[in-house]
Formats: C-alpha cells, sequence, structure tokens
C-alpha cells in the first residue's frame, strides 16, 4: 500500500552526540554514537549505515535520520562512516559493518547500552550494506540481531528490476546505478555474491524481522519488494510500506521515520520480541 506525504512533526528530544573511533575491516573508522540526553537504563543500539551509493555519503548525511530515530525509537544510533568504493571496494563495506556490531557488543556495557538488543539500519547503498550484514551475522554466529529497517535499499547489482526511470519520474537514473555498482564490484562474479547482492541469496531463513521503505518514484521500488516477498517466503517476519515520494526523500520523509521507530521500539523494547538466533549452516 502506498503511503502519501504528511506534514507530521516529529517529537523532540535532547540528544547526545559523541564521537567515537572503531577498528574496521582495513583500519579505523569514524561513527558517532547518539543517545537520549537523559537515560537511566541500558538503552538497545541500532547500528546505521548512511547512503551515497558506495562510493560517498557521509556521517553528516545519516545524522537528521540518527537523531529522529533516537527520539521516536528511544535507542541509541550508532551512525558508521564506513570504507567508500572505488578506493576499498567489496567486502570491505559490509565487513566494517560486521566490525562495528563486533564493536557495540564489547563496548555496551562501558557506554550503558544493552549488547543483547542490537538492530541494523541504513538507507540507498547503507540499505544494502544492512542487509548484507544481517546475512554475516547470520552466518558467523552472531552479533544476534533484533532487527533490520532497510529504506530504498539499492540490492540488485545485476540490475534486471529497475523500473524504467521517466515512467515512475524517479529522481535516481539507472546510469548511476550503472556507475555506482561498477566501482563497487569491479569483479563481475561480485555481483552474485548474497553479501553484495542480497537479492541474490537463496538463503534468506534466520534473518531478523525486517522493516523495509520503498519511495513510489524509484527505480529501485521494484527489487526492494521484491526482497520482501522473498523474505516473507522464507518465513522472516517482513512489514514493507511504498511512500509517495522520490528516493533521495526517503531517509528524512517523517512518515517512514515514525513508522520505522514504532517497528523498532516493538522488536527492541518489547519483552516478548524475538531475536534472530544466528546458527552455522
Amino acid at each position: 500500500m502506498d503511503a502519501h506525504r504528511s506534514s507530521t512533526a516529529p517529537p523532540t528530544l535532547t540528544v547526545d552526540v559523541e564521537n567515537q573511533q572503531i577498528s574496521g575491516y582495513l583500519g579505523p573508522l569514524p561513527a558517532r554514537l547518539y543517545r537520549p540526553a537523559r537515560h537511566d537504563a541500558a538503552l538497545p543500539v541500532v547500528l546505521y549505515l548512511h547512503g551515497g551509493g558506495f562510493v560517498a555519503g557521509s556521517l553528516d548525511d545519516a545524522d537528521a535520520t540518527a537523531r529522529q530515530l533516537v527520539a521516536q525509537a528511544g535507542v541509541a544510533v550508532l551512525s558508521l562512516a564506513y570504507s567508500l568504493a572505488p578506493r576499498h571496494p567489496f567486502p570491505a563495506a559490509p565487513e566494517d559493518a560486521h566490525a562495528a556490531l563486533r564493536w557495540l557488543l564489547g563496548a555496551a556495557p562501558g557506554l550503558n547500552l544493552d549488547g543483547n538488543r542490537l538492530a541494523v539500519a541504513g538507507d540507498d547503498a547503507g540499505g544494502n550494506i544492512a542487509a548484507a550484514v544481517a546475512l554475516i551475522a547470520r552466518d558467523r554466529n552472531g552479533p544476534a540481531l533484533a532487527a533490520q529497517v532497510l529504506i530504498g535499499p539499492m540490492l540488485d547489482p545485476s540490475m534486471t528490476l529497475l523500473g524504467d526511470a521517466e515512467r515512475l519520474t524517479s529522481d535516481l537514473k539507472p546510469q548511476t546505478c550503472a556507475q555506482r555498482y561498477a566501482q563497487y564490484l569491479p569483479h563481475s562474479q561480485e555481483r552474485l555474491h548474497p553479501y553484495a547482492s542480497p537479492l541474490a541469496s537463496r538463503r534468506l531463513h534466520d534473518l531478523p524481522p525486517t522493516y523495509l521503505a520503498t519511495a513510489k518514484c524509484d527505480v529501485l521500488h521494484r527489487e526492494a519488494e521484491a526482497y520482501a516477498t522473498a523474505l516473507i517466503a522464507a518465513g522472516v517476519p517482513t512489514q514493507i510500506t511504498r511512500f509517495d515520494v522520490q528516493h533521495a526523500d526517503l531517509p528524512r520523509h517523517p512518515p517512514l521515520l515514525a513508522e520505522a521507530a514504532e517497528f523498532l521500539r516493538q522488536r527492541l523494547h518489547s519483552t516478548s520480541a524475538n531475536k534472530s538466533q544466528p546458527r552455522r549452516k
């Protein structure tokens, strides 16, 4: 079902921001930890991965989204400046994300965070990396994830499901997608690897409950919705909404953030929420 634009104002909350540095796949990585200014109990944590087509984007790009998730979901958010292509092509970015999850698990007690309540989220290329690190965490027996949030993700390097940009009045063009994938995946065989192309994976069982948001005016919405269908077929609890906006609008779209925050709240704060339990097959 399409969701329409809304002017609903998000709640306000004072958010503390602390710079961090973690050990990534190839070296140190900057990160920002966002938390409510006043909290007593240990908070669940969402690892957030910014957009930018694998070759661009920054912590600043994810700042507004991270702040709203903190305010609306009652969580901490670790925003990661993962390695960018073409200097650092696949698999650097998803390996960085997995390193960040491991870092969170170890650092959680000292930061008053709950390492047993972790989630991952991302938009655009960050949505691809979020989906990939959920697969990695399952395959490597952790860290266990309670949820994943994928916002307008790039999931199909084969680009066989891209929509018609002119008909959709899409702000993201196929040529742009092709250029970005070429830089991120310089070797053609990598485009079939499930950590590069989650949509190509045939092993989607035991993944965490998923919230997936797409944009009506976006060439990517077909592949993202195909991924949601595949997750449902694999038995993964999945919620999907298509919003009546363009691709670039998604990460800061108030109705989307409200919906994603409620999904995270239910999965990370509910005592009855079931976590994904990764295990080696």
